[in-house]
């Protein structure tokens, strides 16, 4: 499990996490027996909370598994001590501040969400692989984006990436997911609607600041086969953009 180190939370982030991005696979939860369903899931972690700290945007649970207590960090849900979760993957931050909560974590386990026992046993729910964003909840926006003067559409891109590779390009698009300070930087998502390509949502990184539904453009470097550690894997990205213009929503 990669421990990034210690960071803080930006100023002015409102999210940590918001439904812990990029694409994965999914386990879908059918199975009426939710001992059953850890049993052929063994990477899926069962818990229990025994304590729940409250921020604007995202909730804290001290949960424990076989009697040892970790803290995991989720997009904001209404929890009590005694409840039970399941979740699989994750990311461990070692001496992680909390500026809302002036407190610093040993160590956290930031997740994309967890599932209750009761969901669990409903049958009709899914729990996501891994703390990257599940594919199959992304939608294709409807509507083209002209590119910006000087760039690239992201199907142009995605069909070119090796040209592409380790050069400085400019796209523009919808932010469809963002997620802040993660890993010491935000995390974008873009789409533009230009067809061609199967691939059609695209990561950036940055230190500067958006949010979902902003159409920016955004200028960095192409990175191919990119590997983070904990599932971060991109096939293409762009590191280190940076936002020379941002069109809130």
């Amino acid at each position: 499990m990669t421990r990034p180190g210690s960071i803080t939370e930006p100023k002015g982030i409102k999210m940590i996490l918001a439904a812990f991005f990029i694409f994965s696979s999914t386990i879908v939860c059918r199975s009426q027996d939710s001992s059953d369903f850890t049993n052929k899931h063994p990477n899926v972690h069962k818990v229990v909370v025994d304590s729940v700290l409250q921020t604007t945007s995202y909730t804290y649970l001290l949960v424990k598994e076989n009697g040892n207590l970790q803290w995991v960090a989720v997009p904001k849900l209404e929890a009590s001590i005694g409840d039970t979760y399941y979740f699989q993957g994750g990311m461990e931050m070692t001496d992680f501040r909390s500026k809302e909560l002036n407190r610093v974590f040993s160590s956290v386990l930031f997740l994309n969400g967890v599932i209750s026992s009761t969901i669990l046993e409903g049958g009709k729910t899914v729990l996501e692989a891994s703390p990257q964003y599940s594919r199959a909840e992304t939608v294709k926006l409807d509507s083209k984006i002209e590119p910006a003067k000087n760039g690239i559409t992201i199907a142009e891109l995605f069909l070119n990436k090796e040209k592409y590779a380790d050069k400085t390009v400019i796209i523009r698009g919808k932010v469809t997911k963002y997620n802040a300070g993660i890993m010491d930087r935000n995390w974008i998502h873009l789409q533009d609607g230009s067809s061609g390509s199967s691939d059609f949502d695209f990561t950036a990184t940055s230190q500067m600041e958006t949010k979902e539904g902003d159409i920016i453009t955004i200028k960095g470097k192409i990175i191919l086969n990119k590997n983070f550690g904990s599932g971060y894997f991109f096939s293409v990205i762009m590191e280190d953009g940076i936002i020379i213009d941002n069109n809130e929503n």
